[in-house]
């Protein structure tokens, strides 16, 4: 869970650091999302192998095709954030972007049958409005600095889509280890995370070069704010909180459900909003301030539904406990009677 606040809160404000310092090409801002897939080789291997790894192992061919498909999902979903993180104040992006909460709770009753209780439907109607308040309040943002003019609804729209793509990407790999691979070790986790973000690395360098963005990054490094050597670490930072957001993300996914690690990622709402306020200068204007009180209401009904689910399960597992021992005590007089 860590993982998931600090690695999500770190990864935005430093993509948002990459463009106030100069960088423009939305092709490397997209790869540094999955870029640092390579890195997960060092605790794969360090990971032991366990009785169940060893017992399912679904076909390979299988698991390329959905590594494949997910891994261009993710390529895309990552392109729209770049655009977005670009077009928009990083802390009304943080702000929109917690719509994919609401579509996640959409994906994962379609999807893994998730259950769609009042709170959940409270949750993804304050968590519209409050996406909807940003939207209406947009003269004020587009005067930040370091934000093009004229952007706002491109970068407002970029990001209610690419949330939307989120929470199905979610779904998905909560899918995939229900039905396919059908363990929750931590070692499938590190690999569905590895994997899935190679084959979107592949889809995002061929679009670099494609592009011809590529051209440019010799001299966006030499323009870059504070020389090259800040470039690379600005770069490399993103990466790597990137990866440790995600594993997190998949390894509550393979624990929980989808829509537990999305409401996780979630508590870094408030967060990013703040520190944007402290180190890019975002203005805190009383529409802004009322929306992310607004997702945080829509926030703490996720958390109290799973607090009511957490409850109607231990009380469940208790009622079963005190059947079994009923049924134990009425075996162990039976057995009496008899001798």
């Amino acid at each position: 869970m860590l993982m998931v606040l600090c690695g999500g809160t770190v990864a935005i404000l430093l993509g948002r650091l990459y463009y106030n310092s100069g960088g423009n090409s939305k092709w490397m801002a997209t790869l540094t999302q999955c870029g640092g897939a390579p890195l997960l080789v060092i605790p794969l291997l360090l990971t032991p192998a366990t009785l169940e790894d060893e017992r399912h192992s679904p076909a390979t061919s299988r698991m390329a095709a959905i590594y494949a498909g997910i891994g261009v999902l993710i390529a895309f979903d990552n392109l729209m954030y770049s655009y977005a993180l670009l077009y928009l104040p990083v802390s009304t992006f943080s702000l929109v972007a917690a719509t994919q909460l609401a579509f996640n709770a959409v994906t994962s009753r379609l999807i893994n049958a998730q259950r769609f209780t009042a709170l959940i439907a409270n949750s993804v109607v304050v968590l519209t409005f409050s996406a909807a308040l940003l939207g209406v309040g947009s003269s004020s943002d587009e005067t930040s600095s370091n934000v093009p003019r004229g952007k706002y609804p491109v970068g407002f729209v970029l990001t209610v889509a690419a949330s939307a793509v989120f929470a199905l990407i979610l779904s998905l790999f909560e899918l995939t280890f229900e039905k396919v691979i059908k363990v929750h070790t931590a070692r499938w986790v590190l690999r569905m995370q590895m994997h899935t973000n190679l084959a979107a690395s592949a889809v995002i360098v061929l679009g670099l070069f494609a592009s011809g963005e590529w051209r440019t990054i010799p001299g966006e490094m030499a323009a870059f704010k504070n020389g090259r050597a800040r470039y690379v670490l600005t770069l490399v930072g993103t990466a790597v909180s990137w990866q440790a957001a995600a594993v997190g993300t998949v390894r509550l996914i393979a624990k929980v459900s989808s829509l537990f690690a999305n409401v996780t990622g979630t508590l870094a709402l408030p967060l990013v909003p703040v520190f944007a306020v402290a180190l890019f200068g975002d203005k805190m204007t009383g529409i802004k301030a009322v929306a992310m009180l607004m997702a945080l209401w829509g926030f703490l009904s996720y958390v109290y539904q799973h607090y009511l689910d957490g409850r109607r399960a231990a009380t469940g597992k208790g009622k079963e406990g005190a059947e079994c021992r009923v049924c134990a005590a009425r075996t162990a007089r039976d057995s009496v009677s008899l001798a």
